[in-house]
């Protein structure tokens, strides 16, 4: 067998090897966007209500097989089982969310104007071809799934590698809910052959969660080939503690949201900014709730924080906490990778971090908390969007009614007040600046990938 051509997945807990898939021939994946194409003719022309019927019995389906898609995504890349488990729970309201509300969102509109009768259609496009990372392997492709099935277009998924099995039970669960053969695929090939697939003619239209150098290679060809995209990428999420914050809340919450997905997630909160008025005791409590967590093997269930999903994964972190306190910061808590077998590093807080630092300009991918001390609240928000990257923003005061006059100000794509950032099928997400553009989820999200059609009668 050609190793070469092989998807490989393997335990971050352990570091043993769990399977390997052979990846599919350049024709195979054109075999399988042009059945995916084929299935669109079929899928396209059912009811929408009888699509939403689709997508409630997955909803089932998804809550029937919790346990088993749950044990899969921790031993591919790591997540905590109960993590996992809340993911495929996620995944299911989706579905149940889409299948309510599609109906009404993607009903033919009337519009009054000077015609006999003139009205605005939501059609679909056709085949989206989805490239998905690893870190949420469930939810980022059901995210992009449930609302473009329901609006009748047809799926192709180009997962991260890793992850291949979390696909393949995908691909199984949307056959068993009713969805016609290769209405939902998934392609098998490396990531470095996603962007050749843009080009392909059955391709309709593109979405992507990945990394920055991603979202512009597939930006890139979505623009040669004309063809629509919406790309979610990166993020270093400020998390702004005000003065009157209550701090050993704003603390405890800051702690669960830098280890969320064991730190590997876009939405993560990665940049503390504290008023320096009170920087000092919010600094106190955040030690404390990071070192009271637990890490270890992710399959038990009194564990919070798993291992990194990949060994390289580990050695980008540590090089950013290496250099960051080359350049000043200082360290407080962890810092160096566990010792053993498996990809672990424990959770580790920096003070005294400023822009330059890696770990306030750079997007970190695991259990790093560094705080950067603010004068006042104007230089508070002026730090929080001294980022590249633009997707959310936690804001944490007493004085709700100066909250709402901060909502504006802050660069992001979602703003959360007493609350950590996160996704709802019920609203909008995305990003602005490097974090990409479009959006997802909503109805927004679910009127991305229509062809908004104007008709006009006389």
């Amino acid at each position: 067998m050609d190793r070469a051509n092989l998807l490989h997945s393997e335990n971050p807990a352990t570091g043993e090897p769990l399977a390997e898939y052979r990846a599919h021939s350049e024709q195979g994946l054109h075999a399988r966007l042009e059945r995916c194409a084929e299935a669109f003719e079929e899928w396209s022309k059912r009811p929408v209500e009888a699509r939403a019927g689709v997508l409630l019995r997955a909803a089932g389906l998804l809550r029937e097989r919790r346990d088993e898609l749950a044990r899969l995504a921790t031993l591919e890349m790591g997540k905590t089982l109960a993590s996992a488990e809340a993911e495929v729970e996620k995944c299911a309201w989706a579905c149940e969310h889409f299948s309510r509300e599609a109906p009404a969102l993607l009903a033919r509109e009337p519009v009054a104007t000077d015609a006999r009768d003139s009205a605005v259609r939501h059609d679909p496009l056709g085949v989206l071809l989805a490239i998905m990372p690893w870190n949420f392997p469930y939810w980022q492709a059901f995210r992009a799934a449930a609302p473009a099935l329901a609006a009748g277009n047809t799926v192709a998924l180009k997962h991260a590698s890793n992850v291949t099995g979390c696909a393949l039970v995908m691909e199984r669960l949307w056959h068993d809910a009713g969805l016609p053969d290769a209405a939902f695929t998934v392609l098998l090939a490396a990531g470095e052959r996603a962007t050749a697939l843009v080009a392909h003619p059955a391709v309709a239209a593109v979405t992507l969660t990945g990394s920055e150098p991603a979202g512009a290679a597939v930006g890139a060809a979505c623009g040669r080939a004309l063809k629509k995209c919406v790309l979610e990428l990166g993020g270093s999420d400020a998390f702004v503690v005000l003065a009157d914050a209550d701090l050993a809340e704003a603390a405890r919450q800051a702690a669960l949201a830098r280890i969320l997905n064991n730190g590997q997630s876009c939405i993560a909160a990665k940049r503390f900014v504290v008023v320096e008025s009170v920087a000092e005791e919010f600094e106190r409590y955040l030690k404390a709730a990071l070192g009271a967590l637990r890490m270890g093997d992710p399959l038990r269930r009194d564990t919070d924080l798993g291992p990194l999903a990949r060994p390289d994964l580990v050695a980008e972190l540590h090089r950013q906490v290496r250099e960051s306190l080359a350049a000043g910061a200082r360290l407080e808590l962890g810092g160096e990778p566990a010792p053993g077998p498996g990809c672990f590093y424990p959770a580790t807080l920096l003070t005294g971090v400023e822009p330059g630092m890696p770990a306030f300009d750079e997007e970190t991918f695991g259990p790093l908390a560094p705080v950067t001390r603010a004068r006042d609240t104007a230089h508070a928000i002026e730090l929080a969007n001294r980022s590249r990257f633009g997707l959310g923003a936690s804001l944490w005061t007493a004085d709700l009614d100066a909250a709402r006059g901060l909502e504006r100000s802050l660069e992001v794509g979602s703003v959360f007040v007493n609350a950590t950032v996160r996704s709802d099928p019920r609203l909008p997400f995305g990003g602005v600046k490097r974090s990409g553009h479009g959006r997802e989820l909503g109805r927004w999200g679910l009127r991305e990938f229509v062809n908004v059609k104007t008709v006009w009668s006389d």
